[in-house]
């Protein structure tokens, strides 16, 4: 498994974090594990609510973050898009792409919105989000907080496009 995550500013004042990784699993599999309450509490998040566009879910992620998220677009098994917490000053993007290769699922995230100062947190969040998506996979338990703590200062150190 090797993540690949950028940072990019998308204004003056906001900007993106993108991570991907391709996963041993097939598409429909791996469209399970992002979309299926059940699956989505052993790597990232305790969601509730239904997954069709146009409604909204509740999500407590294991990074601390809590509240609403609009569902925008459930293609399944290749396109989600969800807006976080609508309506506010803090409302983000999230997206996802799965893409079969072979036997093998790529899966691409972006999250768009973000404060710049907030872009190396996020980053390194999202990159321990898609490691404990892995290790869901393969069976394992996630390391969410401890992964994000040695991954922070590597992408405060690194660049944003």
């Amino acid at each position: 498994m090797r993540i690949i995550g950028t940072l990019r500013a998308v204004d003056d004042t906001r900007g993106a974090v993108r991570v991907e990784d391709v996963y041993d699993t097939d598409v429909e599999d791996l469209w399970s594990a992002v979309t299926t309450p059940e699956r989505l509490a052993r790597w990232i998040a305790e969601v509730s609510g239904e997954l069709r566009p146009g409604s909204t879910v509740q999500a407590v992620f294991t990074s601390g973050w809590a509240g609403p998220a609009r569902i925008e677009v459930c293609d399944a098994p290749h396109h989600l898009l969800l807006t976080a917490a609508p309506g506010t000053g803090e409302e983000t993007q999230m997206e996802a792409w799965l893409t079969a290769e072979g036997a093998r699922t790529r899966l691409v995230v972006e999250e768009r919105g973000l404060p710049l100062a907030a872009l190396p947190s996020h980053g390194a969040g999202w990159q321990a989000h898609l490691e404990d998506l892995g290790r869901s996979l393969a069976g394992a338990a996630f390391a969410w907080h401890e992964r994000w703590t040695e991954l922070t200062p590597v992408y405060q150190d690194g660049p944003v496009g």
